[in-house]
């Protein structure tokens, strides 16, 4: 018999890799590899992250198991389209049968780069999302890659995306595909005690931010109608992947100031790691919407912006401070869509919600966002990452360039309505 035929979507999917999380789960990462059918593997990460020694600790514990792996270390910071072409290039000239990724999510994202780009080899453009790329699907299944995260941020051990910056178009964008997900996460708290407190404190921002745009981004069941090959792995919220992105809030709330005052807190290191994987459940599923297309060029028109804590000399945007800095703005103009799912996310952060006039409701969210950066020592706004009034209809126009994310916003979103979101973001407070 067949079904009743609706305007509107009526199926959500929840799709994670598997992961195994836990104090010392590193360890277990050879009879991982072998219970994956690998024999040789490449080991990608970034040169700081390889000069800590986790990297070579991998190889050794592979090897004891008869594992032979090849270490790539060049991955950059906040990588490029070009570093991932020059990271596949080396790899072309390998032999493996699967990849690790060790490192944030600069190493990951490349990591799955590799796999891409040598399992199905194109140029990397011809697979990042429309318009900044062609949007090509990935033809078909990719190598295991298992995915080792070093701080606790992106949750790209269980996500279905890999950005890059596009250096042609001065812009971030992706490549989104369920088969870019990895066949496991290695999830070890212990991986992420050296990160500094200025990454600690970006990388809990970006979990934050995934959370709350999932939390709040136009629901599965008011989006069109999808054939199931056509059906995007960001579907819109969802009742399952609510729950994740609750719990990652109400995590990111409590313990992500006591991780930036001291790395050594085990305790806010586990719950942090568990809140990154939580809030990639999340919106790896439902998706993200304005934060984070605004914060593709907010990261790629940057001049002379240098954060301290991270090991690089050029100008950068961390991708958590890139997305974090125009979400209050942002949370205030969606308010109205969802008044109580934005009071449950302050809620969820420690804010008393009760009793509140309509006007101190609508900036409960936004206040409690504030209070957080303010803490942990996020930059006050875009005047501090040296954008002026004057940059905003170029941010505009890099915003524009991600309709995949924009169209999860729960509120009709246009130039007008993003440049006056850039403006109440210059100054934070």
């Amino acid at each position: 018999m067949k079904g009743v035929t609706l305007p509107t979507e009526t199926v959500f999917v929840m799709e994670a890799s598997p992961i195994k999380f836990g104090l010392g789960a590193t360890d277990e990462i050879a009879y991982d590899a072998r219970r994956l059918g690998l024999k040789r593997v490449l080991i990608v990460t970034d040169p700081h992250i390889a000069a800590l020694g986790l990297p070579e600790r991998v190889r050794a514990l592979l090897d004891e198991e008869g594992v032979k792996a090849d270490l790539y270390d060049g991955v950059e910071i906040e990588p490029t389209d070009r570093s991932m072409e020059e990271a596949a290039e080396y790899a072309r000239q390998r032999e493996f049968d699967g990849l690790i990724g060790v490192g944030g999510g600069s190493a990951l994202d490349t990591c799955k780069a590799i796999n891409l780009l040598t399992t199905h080899p194109a140029p990397l453009l011809d697979y990042v999302n429309q318009p900044v790329g062609r949007g090509r699907p990935v033809p078909g299944p990719l190598k295991p890659l298992i995915a080792v995260p070093t701080t606790a941020g992106t949750g790209s051990e269980t996500t279905a995306v890999a950005v890059t910056h596009v250096l042609a178009h001065h812009v971030k964008a992706g490549v989104s595909n369920r088969l870019l997900r990895p066949a496991l996460g290695i999830v070890d708290p212990l991986n992420t005690l050296t990160a500094p407190p200025e990454v600690t404190a970006a990388a809990g921002a970006d979990i934050l931010t995934h959370a709350i745009e999932s939390y709040t981004t136009r629901p599965y069941n008011a989006r069109a109608k999808h054939h199931p090959p056509d059906r995007p792995a960001y579907i819109g919220a969802n009742p399952a992947s609510d729950i994740w992105c609750e719990k990652a809030i109400e995590y990111v709330g409590r313990y992500l100031r006591r991780a930036v005052l001291n790395g050594l807190d085990l305790e806010a290191r586990v719950y942090l790691a568990l809140a990154a994987n939580y809030a990639g459940v999340g919106f790896g599923n439902a998706g993200v919407h304005i934060p984070h297309a605004l914060g593709y060029p907010i990261a790629g028109l940057v001049r002379d912006y240098v954060p301290s804590g991270y090991r690089t000399s050029h100008a950068l945007v961390p991708h958590g401070v890139s997305v974090v800095v125009a979400a209050p703005a942002t949370f205030r103009f969606t308010y109205a869509t969802a008044p109580e799912r934005h009071l449950r996310a302050a809620e969820l952060m420690g804010v008393p919600t009760a009793g509140l006039s309509d006007r101190e409701a609508r900036e409960a969210l936004p206040n409690a966002l504030r209070a957080l950066m303010r803490d942990v020592a996020i930059p006050n706004g875009l005047t501090a990452l040296g954008y002026a009034e004057r940059d905003i209809p170029a941010l505009v126009d890099g915003t524009l360039k991600q309709p995949r994310l924009l169209s999860g916003s729960p509120r009709t979103v246009g130039g007008t309505e993003l440049a006056a979101i850039l403006h109440d973001s210059l100054h934070l407070w």
